[in-house]
């Protein structure tokens, strides 16, 4: 990965802020500078990647059984149009 240099200039107490917060969190003040300036532009974290990996991998194992039972819904509706369309035949309401 080729990087490049940026330069921004900021106050004494945000600077002691900013290295605090990453000396706190065991980060470089690049790293917690590069991670909010990707949450601001709308770039994922690794974190909200690891996040959205599982939540694709509940949904895999979700689906196939949402199918069986969506299946055996259907199942049981099609068994229950069947009785009473018999029902009505039998009572004349239906040819």
């Amino acid at each position: 990965m080729q990087t490049e240099r940026v330069t921004f200039l900021t106050t004494r107490d945000h600077k002691a802020a900013l290295d605090a917060y990453a000396a706190s969190n065991g980060q470089s003040v690049g790293h917690v500078l590069r991670e909010a300036s990707s949450q601001y532009i709308g770039q994922p974290t690794a974190e909200e990647e690891a996040e959205l990996a599982v939540l694709v991998q509940q949904a895999n194992e979700a689906i196939p059984k949402m199918r069986a039972s969506l299946d055996s819904m259907i199942e049981t509706m099609d068994r229950t149009h069947r009785k009473v369309d018999a029902f009505l035949r039998e009572a004349g309401v239906r040819k």
